[in-house]
């Protein structure tokens, strides 16, 4: 049957978030603008976003399979659904309802809340339908909130750029899902997977699985289809730009973790070449890019650019172990970003918002504690031990390495010893320049509370990593590939 107790329970995070948002474009279209109407809907969406992330936890880990074959549920899926729902949470939460930035509007949680129902259905998307019905329901709404600040020109720009490189890479990707349905007579993942096994992987086959990579590329901001990062990160509202960060970027890697290491496991050999060079060369892009920088979320752009890369690293070794790397280093980057952006958020100079390297200078004397989380996050980013970024890299270099990517384990070293110089910079801005001219004082609670969660995270995360490991390598089973764990 379609609609069973167990499909329903299998879906109920995308219920609750597709119940709440139809919900708020009711509240909105009734109440208005105003600052309760706002705040309450801001209120509504943290608790659909609570409620949904709560209901991952009576998920069912084994595998199955929902709606027709359709969409799957696994332990990876539902771990990869609850990082997602925390990022889209924090995205959320970190929008003051007094500073007008473009995105105090009701209809900006509304479109939140339905890129983020995109991101679940493509995290658990087992059909090339679903798959791009997914995408594109996470792509379109932030096409318009890119674009959401209409009376800042860059922020225009960034959405039209958005859209069309967009457009680009969903293009891409419906040409490489074509040809692979075309070579394997079926969309649905598992049978696309049998017919790999029995009658192995046409050339033709192989350039559909080349473009639908390059597609979903695009989505994780891997060189060299990264184009639209830096400028979309500048232009957009930085709310915006810290939803872009962090969320989205989960979502992807779990899609190319489902459908490298489940539908094509098989031709393993053939789609790690792509992965490694995207890793080679994000690292690369994103090391090098952000020491020109001098705008600070542009500098995050390269930075985000870079940590796909060693992501990618470990997706790369094709084994669980590197699978349960990947997961790790996710979970480590969602708070990493969060604690950054909410920083970045409560950067202004007579009530307006300021984004420059320079603007750092001397911070550590007049906003002391947001002084230390920073330099918390970016030598976490830059991977100093005992920090949770220490540890991400470990073990996503550790799967490459055992799985015999050793040069490209080096190069991740190598490009992540260029990137500590751009990090190191900020903390040499905040601690030995003096204040030309001081930021406000006053910052919206919500992003102290975040900055403080995510620090904490970041600094106990030598505590928390046992029990995460093992819950990540027990997720990672799921995968039906080789390389013990």
């Amino acid at each position: 049957m379609l609609f069973t107790q167990m499909t329903f329970q299998a879906a109920l995070p995308e219920y609750i978030l597709a119940v709440v948002a139809l919900g708020l474009v009711l509240m909105a279209a009734f109440t208005g603008e105003s600052l309760g109407s706002r705040r309450l809907v801001k209120m509504i969406a943290l608790l659909g976003y609570g409620f949904a992330f709560a209901t991952t936890f009576i998920l069912p880990s084994e595998s199955q399979v929902i709606f027709l074959g359709l969409f799957k549920i696994d332990g990876f899926l539902v771990y990869m659904k609850g990082l997602v729902l925390i990022g889209a949470f924090f995205a959320c939460w970190m929008v003051d309802e007094d500073w007008s930035d473009g995105v105090e509007k009701p209809e900006y949680q509304v479109l939140i809340m339905l890129a983020t129902l995109g991101m679940l259905l493509m995290i658990s998307a087992n059909d090339l339908i679903s798959l791009y019905m997914g995408l594109e329901l996470q792509s379109l709404p932030l096409y318009v909130i890119a674009a959401m600040n209409t009376r800042s020109l860059k922020s225009s720009e960034a959405g039209l750029k958005y859209f069309l490189l967009g457009a680009l890479s969903s293009g891409m990707l419906l040409y490489g899902a074509s040809l692979i349905y075309g070579f394997s007579g079926s969309t649905q993942f598992g049978e696309i997977a049998s017919s790999i096994a029995q009658n192995g992987a046409s050339s033709g086959m192989i350039i559909g699985v080349v473009f639908l990579l390059s597609g979903l590329a695009f989505k994780v901001s891997a060189a060299p289809f990264h184009m639209w990062t830096p400028d979309v990160y500048e232009g957009a509202p930085t709310p915006v730009t810290a939803l872009f960060a962090i969320a989205p970027k989960v979502a992807a890697i779990a899609l190319l973790l489902n459908v490298t290491h489940f539908v094509f496991a098989d031709i393993r050999l053939e789609w790690m070449q792509v992965i490694i060079a995207l890793s080679v060369a994000s690292m690369a892009v994103g090391a090098f890019g952000a020491i020109m920088q001098k705008d600070l979320k542009r500098m995050m752009a390269y930075s985000s650019i870079a940590h796909m890369g060693y992501a990618l690293a470990g997706l790369a070794a094709g084994t669980q172990q590197g699978a349960a790397g990947v997961m790790i280093y996710m979970t480590t980057y969602i708070f990493m970003g969060a604690g950054t952006f909410s920083i970045i958020l409560m950067m202004r100079r007579d009530g307006l918002p300021v984004q420059k390297l320079s603007d750092l200078a001397g911070l550590s004397s007049t906003h002391p504690y947001w002084a230390f989380g920073l330099m918390v996050f970016m030598f976490s980013m830059a991977g100093i031990p005992p920090l949770a970024g220490f540890f991400a890299k470990w073990y996503v270099f550790l799967a490459a390495v055992n799985a015999g990517l050793i040069p490209l384990a080096i190069i991740g070293v190598l490009t992540s010893v260029i990137g500590a110089f751009y990090y190191l910079r900020i903390i040499k801005l905040m601690y030995f320049e003096d204040v030309d001219q001081p930021l406000d004082t006053n910052a919206p609670k919500e992003n102290i509370i975040i900055l403080s969660v995510s620090l904490i995270v970041t600094i106990l995360f030598l505590f928390i990593i046992g029990p995460l490991r093992e819950w990540t390598y027990f997720a990672a089973t799921n995968f039906p590939i080789s390389g013990a764990l």
